[in-house]
């Protein structure tokens, strides 16, 4: 086979999952365990076909930022998804579990963009500088492989196992928040789930999404004004159930919520 049909089968095999809802193989049967750039590829197929059925990217998300996970999967760095517009559920909403398919959440800090990011190595600084606001999120995230029975080149083809996100109300400016030290708790029908901070997040979300900012400058797609950022799990993801209530409250920034309806 290939390396075009490879890529051509994997982005198949994950939409027609999509689409029928229906958990499929692994795609690394076809792009192997270690090609992130085959996986990408497959990734930036898929994207194209989205953005042709009428969906509008809004910006990106961050994976893999916990040392324990990249460990867990054999690498040594994050990894990045699409964020459209179709993914976002309004702060205190429902989302029906029928639209996800495996589905995890985790709370996390999102940041939007004032400034496009072209530098090709960003200083924090430089990163401070264009970020606008930040804002409490929860990430949903679900597979379309079966039983997340993922290796890394299965969840960047999979769009980082993206599914759906909330963003909160508080918006913050960077100064009047910390970053690094910032508590994060997680909880389902009101019972502590998860908990966390800033620094679980590659040390600070803002070397997560220094990261990304150069990554998107390599691949020549770089960072825009405007641009959601979900910046990475401030702690452990919980599996979600039909009619869960879930609400997170980030240090600084407020809550933000969801209900799982049927």
């Amino acid at each position: 086979m290939s390396k075009d049909t490879e890529i051509l089968t994997a982005a198949s095999q994950l939409e027609i999952a999509a689409a029928s809802k229906i958990p499929c193989d692994p795609v690394r049967i076809f792009i192997g365990e270690s090609s992130q750039e085959k996986a990408y590829a497959v990734q930036k197929l898929i994207t194209k076909s989205r953005i042709l059925q009428g969906a509008k990217p809004i910006g990106k998300k961050i994976g893999l930022t916990s040392v324990k996970v990249q460990q867990q999967l054999g690498v040594d760095q994050p990894d990045f998804g699409m964020l459209f517009d179709d993914m976002e559920i309004e702060n205190g909403e429902n989302l029906s579990i029928s639209e996800t398919m495996q589905p995890k959440v985790e709370a996390e800090i999102a940041f939007v963009l004032k400034k496009d990011l072209h530098s090709k190595n960003p200083s924090l600084a430089e990163i401070e500088e264009a970020i606008d606001y930040a804002v409490a999120a929860i990430e949903i995230v679900g597979s379309r492989i079966a039983d997340w029975d993922i290796k890394i080149t299965d969840t960047i083809a999979d769009n980082a196992s993206a599914s759906h996100f909330v963003l909160g109300d508080v918006k913050k400016q960077l100064s009047e928040i910390d970053l690094i030290d910032c508590e994060m708790q997680l909880f389902q029908n009101n019972q502590l789930v998860s908990q966390g901070t800033g620094s679980a997040c590659l040390g600070s979300p803002l070397i997560a999404v220094q990261w990304l900012a150069k990554k998107m400058v390599e691949m020549e797609t770089p960072l825009k004004a405007g641009d959601v950022v979900l910046s990475g799990a401030l702690g452990p993801m919980v599996n979600i159930f039909e009619g869960d209530k879930i609400k997170a409250t980030v240090e600084g920034l407020g809550q933000v919520s969801l209900e799982f309806t049927n």
